[in-house]
């Protein structure tokens, strides 16, 4: 295949300033949007500090635009939209790759598996190495085992990686510090936002991320995207209060992007943005501080979002008598009512296991998992099986 970009290049020029690092360095559109920039860890990767990521655009000329408009981080992952995002992304950055930071995921759980989906991603994406590549969704240590960190050392050796990574949708109080004692991880992409208590542990956690040389990004920014949705659009969450027009109000998703970025640790946050719309809003936003006004906002949203949003503190963990994965579920139902992106939660709802599949919660009587942040747990999965499965 003809890439756009040799790894022969790539491995010639030297570890130390290969030439994606340079183009990365030398961000003309961003510096004219005025966007700030942040370097991840050791890295020395400069990333603008909004990310392109996630599914919520499924136009490439959103995408598009987001380059267009100076945004370098972007990110993708094997898994997104059953292996079409990457596709669309390839096709956006053809031309383009020199300037950018890429970075994909793979979930797959063995070495030969991982470096299988390696090779579809460079595939799809249409570049010879990634500048991060994370092993995705790995929310305690027994999923993470040494063959994974193989398989990247092994992706380092032959060039087709620059950097190696984790995601995490949960426990980063638990991930983080193991990932540290490891030493094989030189990104963490970890869901952050403005509902995930105990803020200051949070904030003690990303600091040590950071004083150890790791760099950290942000996803899950947007805490379910309730008040993302496209205004006026079709609204899919069961909201029980009355509340709907809140999600219409501007400002609320803006504050939480700021809540994020004004922690010096994190170095980008990763937004899904749907429309051209969001992107030129959150570019607008970006350099703008953190207010009171910010914090009032967000504390309206999230006394709104209390029953909806999993808060991923980790604590309903193996509660349920049926297995179900009630963090992972509810997660997935927020692709649906949070984001507007059902084809995602349907698909990412077939990732789980068959049995899970199965599992009706309108057959239990009593609910055996409560949730210490309020979700109300046995409506919202009953919700994503009424519409998933």
């Amino acid at each position: 295949m003809a890439y756009q970009s040799s790894r022969r290049d790539f491995l010639a020029a030297g570890c130390a300033v290969p030439a994606a690092l340079a183009a990365a360095k030398q961000p003309s559109a961003a510096q004219q949007a005025g966007l700030p920039y942040a370097t991840l860890g050791k890295t020395g990767l400069r990333v603008t500090r909004i990310g392109f990521g996630g599914t919520a655009a499924t136009d490439p000329s959103v995408a598009a635009r987001a380059i267009d408009m100076g945004i370098n981080f972007i990110d993708s992952a094997r898994v997104y939209l059953n292996g079409n995002h990457e596709r669309m992304i390839g096709n956006v950055i053809r031309g383009k790759r020199q300037q950018l930071v890429l970075e994909s995921k793979t979930t797959a759980k063995t070495k030969d598996a991982a470096l299988r989906d390696l090779e579809t991603s460079l595939r799809e994406l249409g570049t010879d190495y990634l500048d991060i590549w994370h092993l995705h969704g790995c929310n305690t240590p027994a999923e993470l085992p040494d063959e994974l960190f193989e398989a990247q050392r092994i992706a380092k050796q032959q060039g087709k990686i620059r950097f190696a990574g984790v995601s995490m949708h949960f426990t980063m109080s638990q991930m983080i510090p193991y990932l540290i004692k490891m030493g094989q991880t030189d990104v963490i992409l970890t869901a952050y936002n403005f509902s995930m208590p105990p803020e200051m542990e949070m904030e003690k956690t990303l600091e040590a991320a950071h004083k150890a040389g790791i760099g950290i990004a942000a996803m899950k920014v947007m805490a379910g995207g309730f008040a993302r949705i496209q205004r006026g659009d079709r609204l899919y969450t069961d909201n029980p209060r009355g509340l709907t027009e809140q999600l219409k109000k501007p400002g609320a998703m803006i504050a939480a992007m700021k809540w994020v970025l004004r922690n010096p640790n994190v170095g980008s946050a990763v937004i899904g943005m749907a429309n051209d719309e969001q992107v030129e809003e959150d570019i607008t936003a970006v350099n703008q501080p953190f207010t009171e006004t910010d914090r009032k906002l967000l504390a309206a949203q999230l006394d709104y979002i209390r029953p909806l949003y999993c808060r991923m503190c980790g604590a309903c963990t193996g509660q349920c008598p049926q297995g179900l994965p009630v963090g992972d579920m509810l997660r997935i139902l927020s692709y649906a009512d949070g984001y507007g992106q059902f084809p995602m939660a349907r698909a990412s709802f077939l990732t789980l296991p068959e049995a899970a599949r199965r599992v009706r919660c309108q057959d239990c009587g009593a609910c055996a998992v409560q949730c210490p942040n309020g979700v109300r747990v046995k409506e919202r999965l009953t919700l994503a099986q009424n519409w998933l499965a």
